[in-house]
């Protein structure tokens, strides 16, 4: 006789893992993670943040990474507002209906207790397993009451207390309900359902279905409340399942006296831990002990179990075993890799292969080396024996729901299909999760259905991987490497006369270097550029990233005209100057001459500069051009600021007295011995060779250059070259 055990692997905070085992077969398996904590079953206290009429359903802030999504059916009449009459009339209406669901599924249940019953696989979909808990769910009547809307009766802002029903899963929220249920050992509390309650449809036994409901008609249920019997009360006497009772009766009232204390969003209770959980609704009278690792684990452990079931506290014991974790002394590490994995061997030689998407999972089933059979038809049928109980095992291990598509081993005979159906079904009903099966179909494929109890064991232990991104394949060294090369390509234009780097993954570099030098020369002598190749272990093909070498800055290239003289937005800043300037329209040469500097070295009579002047703006303002009226006004200013300054130079020469001119004409004199004698030591002063100051080609003297003739032509060629861009 194999023994049944239960592992609690409590030593590290982070993750607590539940495992159970029959013999040394793994048969339930649960993990919880501290940063993944399990949403099901908690009742919090939420606000309606957005009521949407096209889906007549509400999104609800609970307090969680995403709002939560309520479905209007899932609303309790008491939410609604509406007057009072209407609302008593339609929860009176709401009970009516589940009572009479509830007759009719015992009804039901007792009709397929009947012994006169066909073949199971006679049905085309078949429901079987499930969960006392959800069948609360079941009970529920989800048409909508009369002829309400959601919009008409929930308003934003609108607090309510909810319960989640659905996990959230990917992009989407949790689904959560207002029909609350609080779960005990042998007892399910429905606190705000008038009707529903009754027995578990797991409980087969007629004898025990009347038992029990004599039993619960005497608990004295409070008016709108409804209990359901839990398939681990069907043995139980009146005293243990009148304990359960009371105990939920009084979390009940612990909740509301919470929930009219808090202020929404906030969380109201929160569902068992794992260990709760597990010994709430996983253990079973037939499991011979329960074996802890870790001391807090422990003793949260043997607490609960004295308030559950207290004649079984003894069963509870703390691993002492130091040296060996306890996972590893019964060999369920191993098992547990095996999990992860896509792949599973089954004993016979064949293999079972399970591959997960957004859509189903798809499981094939592969005969690989068995052999055991006399032909290719008993080869398969016993290949796909074996497979579906390994199958079912899966699928309740790896916590897989949703969609689920088997491809069995081709089969000529339909009784061999049959015998394939009946095994897997019969696995099945160890899973506590509600499961729809159908049958196998011409392409040898059998569709089911499981429920999502919660998330996946890949979900709670597992990444996405960053290299491949959850995909399992990356693109190859030699598509990458022609991938670079058409990128290099592309952009090969805008790296003409300069040096680019590209940096691709180690192995991408040996195979470019190696099998690729003539597309790489060839792309340089076609684009003028150099390339050089450099590995970045950092990289995952098909990354790559190209890097510009040697090329000037924008702002140091020389823009050079078709003379060849070199614009001045592109010089080099002068002496300390780091900043850019900012480029301005250049004035009129002749508009600051009313500022005309009067020193004796830039002394020249009014007259001539007037008439230098008043030439060149007169010849100006003559040239056939589409002057505009602004144009004109400015030329008319000109010539007035001309006259004034006229008149200014002309007045100043004459009032100077001489004895001032004497002055400046000593001045002047010694600054031109002092050039002669420092001439032999400093040659670039010599005036023979070089002008400290030189007046422009044109005759004005308004600006003063320093220079060589030369710097002074190309200064003043610049200067034409700004403006004749300018006027273009």
């Amino acid at each position: 006789m194999t023994h049944k055990r239960m592992l609690i692997d409590a030593a590290h905070p982070e993750e607590t893992r539940v495992a159970v085992l029959n013999g040394n077969q793994l048969e339930e398996l649960d993990v919880e993670s501290s940063t993944r904590r399990q949403l099901k079953g908690n009742i919090y206290l939420a606000t309606v943040t957005r009521v949407e009429p096209s889906l007549q359903a509400a999104f609800i802030d609970y307090g969680g990474n995403r709002h939560g999504f309520l479905a209007f059916s899932d609303i309790h009449p008491d939410y609604y507002q509406i007057p009072v009459s209407d609302r008593e009339q339609l929860i009176a209406e709401d009970e009516e209906a589940r009572a009479a669901v509830t007759e009719t599924d015992e009804d039901e249940e007792e009709e397929d207790l009947d012994p006169k019953d066909t073949n199971p696989s006679s049905k085309a979909i078949e429901t079987i397993g499930g969960d006392d808990i959800d069948e609360v769910e079941d009970r529920r009547v989800n048409k909508p009451i009369r002829h309400y809307k959601i919009q008409e009766v929930i308003k934003r802002r609108q607090i309510l207390l909810v319960q989640i029903v659905k996990e959230e899963r990917g992009n989407k929220g949790a689904a959560l309900t207002t029909y609350l249920s609080l779960a005990g050992r042998y007892c399910v509390l429905m606190p705000n359902t008038g009707k529903g309650g009754g027995i578990s449809r797991k409980i087969g036994n007629n004898i025990d279905r009347k038992r029990l409901k004599s039993v619960v008609s005497t608990l004295e249920i409070l008016e709108g409340m409804a209990v359901i019997v839990r398939t681990a009360g069907a043995e139980r006497g009146k005293a243990e399942i009148k304990r359960d009772y009371d105990y939920l009766i009084r979390l009940w009232n612990e909740i509301r006296e919470l929930t009219l204390e808090s202020t929404a969003p906030a969380l109201i209770r929160e569902e068992a831990n794992i260990i709760k959980r597990s010994l709430r609704d996983v253990y079973t009278r037939d499991i011979t002990d329960v074996l802890v690792e870790g001391d807090e684990g422990y003793r949260a452990a043997k607490d609960l179990m004295k308030i559950l079931i207290p004649s079984h506290a003894k069963k509870v014991q703390p691993y002492k075993d130091s040296t060996v974790p306890l996972f590893s002394r019964y060999h369920i590490e191993t098992q547990l890799e095996s999990m992860i994995g896509r792949e599973v061997k089954l004993k016979s030689g064949g293999y079972i292969v399970i591959d997960s998407t957004e859509a189903l999972v798809a499981i094939d089933v592969n005969s690989g080396r068995a052999t055991r059979g006399r032909n290719i038809e008993e080869t398969a049928l016993k290949t796909n024996l074996e497979a579906a109980n390994e199958v079912a095992r899966q699928i309740r291990l790896r916590d897989l729901a949703g969609l689920i598509v088997i491809d069995f081993i081709d089969m000529d005979f339909h009784r061999n299909q049959t015998s394939v159906e009946r095994r897997l079904k019969e696995a099945m009903h160890k899973d506590r999760a509600k499961i729809q099966i159908g049958r196998i179909s011409p392409f040898g494929l059998l569709e089911l259905s499981r429920q999502r109890m919660r998330p996946s064991i890949t979900e709670t232990t597992t990444d996405t991987c960053p290299n491949c991104g959850g995909s399992g394949i990356r693109r190859s060294t030699e598509s990458t490497a022609l991938h670079v090369l058409r990128g290099i390509e592309e952009d090969g234009v805008r790296y003409k006369d300069s040096e680019i780097e590209v940096n691709v993954p180690t192995e991408v570099a040996l195979y470019m270097l190696n099998y690729k030098r003539e597309a790489l020369a060839e792309i340089e002598k076609k684009h003028d550029f150099k390339i050089i190749i450099s590995e970045n272990n950092t990289l995952i093909p098909p990354q790559f990233t190209l890097v510009q070498h040697g090329a000037p800055a924008p702002h140091q290239t020389d823009k050079v005209k078709q003379n060849g003289t070199k614009l001045e937005e592109d010089r080099e800043p002068a002496g300390n100057e780091t900043k850019k300037r900012k480029r301005r329209r250049p004035r009129r040469r002749n508009k600051g001459i009313a500022a005309t500097d009067s020193s004796p070295s830039n002394t020249k009579p009014a007259e001539d500069i007037s008439a230098n002047s008043f030439e060149k703006d007169s010849v100006e303002a003559n040239e056939p051009n589409n002057e505009t009226p602004k144009k004109r006004r400015r030329v008319r200013h000109k010539k007035s600021a001309i006259n004034q300054t006229k008149n200014v130079n002309s007045s100043e020469l004459e009032s100077t007295p001489p004895a001032v001119a004497a002055e400046n004409d000593a001045a002047l004199s010694k600054a031109n011995d002092n050039v002669k004698t420092n001439s032999t030591e400093t040659d670039y002063l010599n005036p023979e060779k070089h002008s400290p100051v030189t007046k422009r080609p044109d005759g004005n003297s308004n600006v003063t250059i320093v220079g060589t003739d030369d710097q002074v032509k190309n200064t003043d060629d610049t200067r034409r070259g700004w403006w004749q861009k300018l006027a273009d």
